[in-house]
């Protein structure tokens, strides 16, 4: 079973905290498990806001996990704790992968992770990252960054963008839709989705696209333009731009090419089917055309991604989970 660690420290965020050990830690009915071991490693008794936090394990625990995460850092005006820096250096070169939620980023800096990297944070702080840490390279506009062995994430929905990410890339997009599903969040938000979402997380029937958008999930197979979105939507297609960009913010197209790349990942990983089957299945045409798409978007052709999974799958076959590590996932990952 793969073993996931969050460092903690006084100072820590809340929210972040306990999205994590949602993901991660909990066993909602429904989703297969077991799935991760996961453990609250930090110095002694903490505080994450207003609540008191006592560890399972000291700090020293972390180079055993297979993926650490820092949760948010409240005060970023102060420097995080050395040894709590000492311990997420330590994972990382003990081949941890290690992901920071929102500004959880600072400790990853501080540890000299994200040198060379490109990073992401809570947009409010994105400035003051890249100002105290010249050497990284900080995009403020991205949900999230994956750079292999190291991942950051922007504020609050987004971390929950990034461990939904982390699920997906060990146990692939069935358990990790059933998982969003449980806590009733989109399956899916790509790393590369701007920060700046009217709507990041629209409920059902309180946008207005709120019919068209599973109207069109339904009909991937078919060569669907923006004039048929606007014409299903009953709106021009100037203003269906407008609310694409509102409520999923990117373009009805870009959308659309996301939604086929994610069920061309699920058929290759729940089916025997052939590319071109698959191809024709999600709207791509051709094998050819798919191909292209999906290398570009996943970072590996189609054929290598469903390797990857099938030997996931049988490696797991006992019903537990397959370790993540960083050099497991390094060909799956895209870098942004």
């Amino acid at each position: 079973m793969a073993t996931v660690a969050l460092a903690v420290t006084d100072g820590m965020l809340h929210f972040e905290l306990a999205l994590a050990c949602e993901v991660f830690g909990a066993e909602p009915a429904g989703v297969p498990n077991p799935r991760y071991r996961l453990s609250v490693c930090g110095p002694g008794a903490v505080r994450a806001g207003r609540f008191r936090l006592e560890p399972d394990h000291g700090l020293d625990r972390l180079p055993g996990a297979d993926t650490v995460i820092v949760p948010g850092w409240a005060d970023i005006d102060q420097d995080p704790p050395d040894e709590l820096i000492d311990a997420v250096r330590a994972a990382h070169e003990a081949g941890a992968r290690v992901a920071s939620l929102c500004t959880g980023a600072f400790v990853l800096a501080a540890a000299g992770l994200l040198d060379g990297r490109r990073a992401t944070t809570h947009w409010a702080h994105t400035r003051e990252l890249a100002e105290r840490h010249p050497r990284v390279t900080v995009d403020p506009d991205v949900l999230y960054v994956d750079n292999g062995s190291v991942l950051t994430s922007a504020g609050k929905a987004a971390a929950m963008d990034l461990c939904l990410h982390l699920v997906r890339l060990d146990h692939g997009s069935s358990v990790a839709n059933t998982l969003a599903r449980r806590l009733v969040v989109p399956p899916h938000r790509d790393g590369g989705q701007a920060q700046f979402v009217t709507t990041p997380v629209p409920a059902p029937g309180n946008h207005p696209l709120a019919e068209l958008l599973p109207w069109a999930v339904q009909r991937l197979d078919r060569p669907l333009t923006v004039e048929d979105l606007a014409r299903q939507a009953r709106m021009s297609s100037r203003n269906l731009g407008r609310h694409f960009r509102a409520v999923t913010g990117t373009t009805p197209l870009q959308w659309l090419l996301t939604q086929r790349i994610r069920r061309a990942q699920e058929l290759l990983e729940t089916t025997d089917d052939t590319v071109d089957t698959i191809a024709a299945a999600t709207g791509m045409g051709t094998a050819t055309t798919l191909r292209r798409h999906f290398n570009r978007t996943v970072g590996v052709p189609p054929d290598a991604y469903r390797r990857t999974f099938r030997s996931r799958t049988r490696t797991g076959s006992d019903g537990g989970a397959v370790p993540g590590g960083a050099a497991g996932h390094a060909g799956l990952r895209r870098s942004r």
